[in-house]
């Protein structure tokens, strides 16, 4: 393999777990090219790779009815001979799709041209671009094992999802000293995702009095949600980068949305955590399946969104903090495989 193109968009999180792959290929000594949206959300998060990114145009897949449905088709129909144009001139051995409204339109063009395509799921059901995207892909690589496929006739392979290595190197005296939290104080780690929470911000706010007389607690509000409040002992911070894997190690327990990639470091890691799905209001339901999964195997407990308040969630974490040895017997049987190395195979397996 000489050239790996990759592809992912609209989230954080079809672009991170894409990283450590990336960071592989290059150590290899592969060319490793990006195409994202031209929002600008991909290239920053790749700023520090030496990666050639090119953004096309990508229409939102949406599962309901809106009239920018109408104007959405053609952007995917221009984003697909963008694509196709794009590959044709970069000539790549394979191409990795990480998911997200972007990637359709590359992976179509890269069947066209007959270029090999490696899709990962991180969530337990496909979501709407990869199954829309499954005819075209040659493996799926999926990051649970009880994640089924209908009517898919491609290789499919249980990869996980692939970790930063700032994420496992965290040190937890480091997140300490960086909060100013001394040995021996509980950490509390509340995380909505890399864009934040606002129901949960707002029962955390609420319940704030109460859990503060228990842990630490540090709050990842999300971009433009930081709140407007001093507490002693309250750390609160719009995104975490670069100290996000000493945050992590620091914290005794974790109180998350359920989206897959999160969980699945959370489960590496070995964390005890608390789980607030996004209601199916606001989302086809796949973060309930992911709570409802590790939930079952006594990885987490969870707090549904409708039950969701300052009063709900000093509950819920106290109880949670009661069941932690529970917890952490369970997640020590847990065993993330290597999932930027099991990639990497299958996408030079593909090339061949």
């Amino acid at each position: 393999m000489k050239h790996l193109l990759c592809t992912g968009g609209g989230t954080a999180g079809h672009v991170i777990p894409a990283i450590p792959v990336m960071e592989l290929a290059l150590a290899r000594g592969v060319r490793v090219s990006f195409v994202g949206s031209t929002s600008g959300l991909e290239e920053r998060l790749l700023a520090d790779l030496p990666v050639a990114y090119y953004g096309i145009a990508s229409g939102k897949l949406r599962r309901y009815f809106s009239l920018e449905n109408l104007a959405d088709v053609f952007r995917v129909v221009a984003g697909i001979w963008q694509a196709l144009l794009l590959l044709r001139r970069l000539r790549p051995d394979v191409v990795f799709s990480k998911g997200g409204f972007v990637s359709f339109p590359v992976v179509f063009a890269a069947w066209l041209l007959r270029i090999p395509v490696i899709a990962h799921e991180s969530d337990l059901s496909p979501g709407l671009a990869n199954r829309l995207s499954l005819p075209f892909v040659q493996t799926l690589a999926v990051t649970f094992p009880v994640t089924e496929v209908r009517n898919f006739r491609g290789r499919i392979v249980v990869a996980g999802t692939p970790l930063r290595a700032a994420l496992l190197q965290g040190d937890a005296a480091r997140g300490r000293a960086l909060l100013g939290i001394p040995p021996g104080r509980p950490v509390l780690l509340v995380t909505g995702g890399s864009l934040g929470a606002e129901a949960l911000n707002r029962a955390v706010l609420d319940a704030l009095p109460a859990l503060l007389a228990d842990f630490a607690v540090v709050h990842v509000c999300g971009p433009g949600k930081l709140p407007d409040v001093r507490f002693e002992g309250y750390h609160a911070y719009e995104y975490v980068t670069h100290e996000w894997g000493d945050l992590l190690a620091a914290a005794d327990l974790v109180v998350s949305r359920a989206g897959a990639n999160t969980l699945f470091e959370l489960l590496a890691l070995g964390k005890p955590n608390l789980l607030v799905p996004l209601s199916r209001r606001a989302s086809r339901g796949d973060q309930i399946e992911n709570a409802a999964y590790a939930r079952e195997q006594g990885f987490s407990r969870v707090l549904e969104e409708e039950a969701l308040s300052g009063a709900a969630l000093v509950t819920a974490v106290r109880e949670t903090w009661s069941a932690r040895a529970d917890l952490q017997q369970a997640l020590s049987g847990f065993r993330a495989p290597d999932a930027a190395a099991v990639l990497f195979d299958e996408l030079e397996r593909a090339a061949r």
